[in-house]
């Protein structure tokens, strides 16, 4: 199998190359509108431990929503499954950043890997933790084994300045009750945690946690229990991909999470872990490059969750 996982990223390489011009890089934050749009990365990490990788897997960036599922396992291993009594579990069938979707469901974010839940799960952590910001990025290199992983303040500060969006659903969420603690100590929590810079072979080291039953496979560490580590790959089967969650467990059929910085993570399950980085994006925000070579890994692999 060793053999055939190295095999089958160089083929997926070789077969994406046309996309490479296909799509725009996000530039609703000025930053990552800076980013060179014609590098791709894949990395795969099985449950053993082997890496298998082709591209730019090691290059930094800003891995934006990614992020909302390290917020999330860290909440859940803090408060359990009370968190979903703030946030619900459906997919949002609707823009990541709806503030009517908020108002219609009265200040109860539909999910938490959209803009809204990540903010109620920010104010957990800001509840719970007593150096947020430093322990979030402890903890995000506790999963990966990388203990040089930091924020982009560059990133940081820019979705700062032009997160008008994002202001107002932290205010919107604040007048509902859903929001405890101070409105810019919320947003400078998820602002920050969004500019989390990794690479995609930091990111399939990370994910191993939710392939083996919440456990840290080079430490053996329990940070989730089975029952939460299956509720949260199920939030990221339906709820990974803003309103493509489904296209995606249509095509690829694993759980994931994307991110508007081009980073696309997976995992199957007892089995492997996968994460692509390509900048541009489609018309809903996902890695053209990264959806198409995550649809050809199961479609060559013959294996899905299904």
């Amino acid at each position: 199998m060793s053999s055939r996982y190295s095999a089958i990223l160089h083929e997926i390489h070789t077969e994406i190359l046309p996309l490479q011009h296909h799509g725009t890089v996000a530039q609703y934050i000025p930053e990552l509108a800076k980013i060179d749009p014609n590098k791709f990365g894949m990395h795969l990490r099985t449950i053993e431990g082997n890496d298998f990788s082709v591209g730019n897997n090691e290059e930094l960036f800003s891995i934006q929503s990614i992020s909302k599922v390290f917020a999330l396992a860290y909440t859940v291993s803090l408060v359990g499954e009370t968190i979903f009594e703030r946030v619900g579990v459906e997919p949002s069938g609707s823009s990541f950043n709806s503030l009517v979707q908020l108002e219609y469901e009265k200040g109860i974010p539909r999910n938490p890997l959209i803009n809204a839940g990540a903010m109620v799960l920010c104010d957990v952590l800001i509840d719970k933790l007593r150096e947020p910001k430093d322990d979030m990025l402890a903890f995000v290199r506790k999963l990966s084994g990388n203990s040089g992983i930091t924020f982009n303040e560059r990133v940081a500060a820019s979705e700062k300045e032009f997160g008008f969006r994002n202001v107002a659903m932290a205010y919107f969420l604040k007048s509902f009750g859903n929001i405890h603690h101070n409105v810019d100590e919320v947003l400078d929590l998820y602002f920050h945690i969004c500019s989390i810079e990794m690479s995609c072979k930091d990111l399939a080291a990370s994910f191993l946690l939710f392939a083996n039953h919440g456990k840290i496979v080079s430490t053996g560490e329990s940070i989730l229990n089975k029952s939460q580590t299956k509720r949260l790959n199920a939030i990221m089967q339906l709820c990974g991909f803003y309103d493509e969650a489904g296209e995606f467990s249509f095509t690829v059929g694993l759980p994931g999470k994307s991110g508007v910085g081009g980073g696309i993570v997976a995992l199957h399950p007892h089995r492997y872990t996968v994460a692509t980085w390509g900048p541009r994006l489609n018309a809903k925000g996902n890695s053209v490059m990264g959806m198409k070579a995550l649809e050809l890994l199961t479609t060559k692999l013959g294996s899905s969750i299904f």
